[in-house]
């Protein structure tokens, strides 16, 4: 007999075993099945944002990715074959909106055990590591997923479970996203480049750049990562007339590499070739199916964004699955997932292709038009995008609305998203409101009312169901909220801005966007 959970994810790289831990934290029963034995040694993702941090602190686990991690405080620097620099990513070692620093960069099988280790704290969460998945069958009643179970010193058997909604974090070959025969659109690039990781000596001092460098030059375009501890990477773009065998020859390889670095200095850790595509799904769900991660979009590497995409995948789409598991919201909750993050996904895909195009010129021609427009003082100066959340999701037309809410640090150090909890939570000016907010006033009374269970106003250190009142806010919060003429907002789970509210009487309005105001159980 098939075991029952409410949710089944099938892939345990970062985005699935993400989703995994928000859905233990929420007290949802997942089953995650995972084909490899255990996690692939070799690197690959390099890089995340603050935004990422953030989520990885909202699971418990910041102060142990940020033991693995390093911040990128130095930047991104673009630079021809001159070594003139064209254009910088800016780096700092500034806390950013998220309460942190904006860049992060580790080694991903590093990152995955923090992220495996944090599923044992959830006894919902079962784990099989070794589940070839063979078929998805989708009936009224649920999904039933079969496979063949590997076990240690032990033949191969057949296993199935069932659950009511399943999650494919499957990757770019993605078995979930062939059952639900959903399409995936071309956005245009796809080109091979040569992945070349090393770990540099004990005791040895080359100099190499702290930052990152796009050596834009049209006789062979190239990335260099300075990643964490001694780890270095190169991304080396193949050429016409490139062989692929040959060039993954160690004494191909170190040559290519051979200005900076030299074999008797570094020892080889990986050395692959990868296609880098820009992808996006079309059909992100299709009933109890969903899609999360590479299974849903593919990003080039220019902005180190593809990990992050897939980590923001599973926010978005954790609280929504817990809200409707719980009865707090309708399904339909689920159709804003694809709805929010397609387009927040491809505004990433297309700034990594444009930069992409800037660093993969190999005509001499267009290589000095390129240099040109950048002739002009010093280098241009840019920071990652932070799209704002398209409407219908559960935003209004508001500047603030549809983006992440800042995370101020309290005066104990943590930040301040412990005190909104899991669930939603409005930010309230006090100073706004009428005298005997929020006790005594009509849209405290209205607000009870409209949301059976508020607590008025409450900021207590455990997590809560339902909404959170917040009056009693840090001085860079209150900021926030008189630049944006604001006397109230509404967060979600995720940290996303609901909605805004003006002045006092705006609160009805601002309350119809919470999910559950009128599926939620009396």
């Amino acid at each position: 007999m098939a075991s029952t959970f409410d949710v089944a994810i099938v892939g345990l790289g970062p985005t699935g075993a993400m989703l995994a831990n928000l859905l233990g934290a929420a007290g949802v029963s997942v089953v995650v099945l995972e084909r490899l034995p255990d996690v692939v040694p070799t690197p690959r993702a390099i890089h995340f944002d603050g935004e990422v941090m953030r989520a990885f602190q909202s699971i418990g686990l910041g102060d142990a990715v940020t033991a693995i991690a390093r911040p990128g405080t130095e930047g991104m620097h673009f630079v021809n074959a001159t070594g003139r620099t064209l254009l910088v990513r800016r780096g700092s070692a500034l806390a950013g909106p998220h309460g942190c620093a904006n860049n992060y960069y580790f080694h991903q099988p590093e990152l995955e055990r923090v992220l495996r280790d944090g599923l044992r704290r959830y006894p919902d969460v079962d784990v099989r590591l070794g589940f070839d998945l063979q078929s998805i069958d989708v009936t009224d009643d649920g999904v039933t997923l079969r496979g063949s179970a590997l076990a240690a010193g032990a033949a191969a058997t057949v296993s199935q479970v069932r659950a009511r909604y399943v999650v494919g974090a499957d990757g770019a070959r993605s078995l979930v996203r062939k059952t639900m025969g959903s399409t995936r659109e071309d956005l245009g690039l796809h080109q091979p480049w040569l992945v070349f990781d090393v770990i540099l000596n004990p005791d040895l001092d080359l100099d190499l750049p702290r930052h990152t460098v796009q050596h834009c030059d049209p006789a062979r375009p190239m990335t260099y990562c300075n990643v964490t501890g001694r780890r270095r990477r190169w991304e080396i773009m193949l050429m016409p007339g490139d062989d692929p065998a040959e060039l993954v020859r160690p004494d191909t390889l170190w040559q290519l590499v051979s200005r900076w670095v030299r074999p008797d200095q570094a020892t080889l850790e990986r050395a692959a070739i990868y296609t880098f595509h820009s992808v996006i799904t079309q059909g992100w769900r299709k009933g109890p199916l969903l899609l999360a991660g590479d299974s849903a979009h593919q990003t080039p590497p220019f902005l180190g964004q593809g990990m992050c995409a897939g980590i923001r995948d599973a926010v978005n789409l954790a609280w929504k699955l817990a809200a409707v598991l719980r009865g707090d919201a309708a399904d339909a909750l689920l159709d804003t997932y694809e709805a929010e993050r397609a387009p927040h996904v491809r505004a990433f895909i297309d700034l990594a292709v444009q930069l992409g195009d800037l660093i993969q010129t190999t005509d001499p021609d267009a290589a000095r038009a390129r240099d040109a427009r950048f002739a002009d003082g010093p280098p241009a100066l840019f920071d990652s995008p932070t799209p704002r959340l398209p409407p219908g999701a559960l935003t209004q037309d508001h500047p603030a609305a549809g983006r992440p809410v800042i995370q101020p640090r309290l005066d104990d150090g943590r930040g301040f998203d412990t005190l909104m909890g899991d669930d939603y939570a409005l930010l309230v000016d006090a100073d706004a409101w009428p005298a005997g907010w929020p006790e005594a006033s009509p849209a405290a009374q209205l607000a009870a009312a409209h949301v059976p269970g508020l607590q008025w106003p409450s900021t207590p250190p455990a997590p809560t169901r339902g909404l959170r009142v917040l009056t009693d806010l840090p001085p860079a919060l209150r900021t926030w909220l008189h630049d944006h003429r604001a006397a109230a907002v509404l967060v979600r789970p995720d940290r996303y801005i609901a909605a805004v509210a003006g002045h006092p009487g705006d609160l009805p309005a601002l309350l119809a966007h919470l999910p559950f105001s009128t599926h939620r159980p009396s």
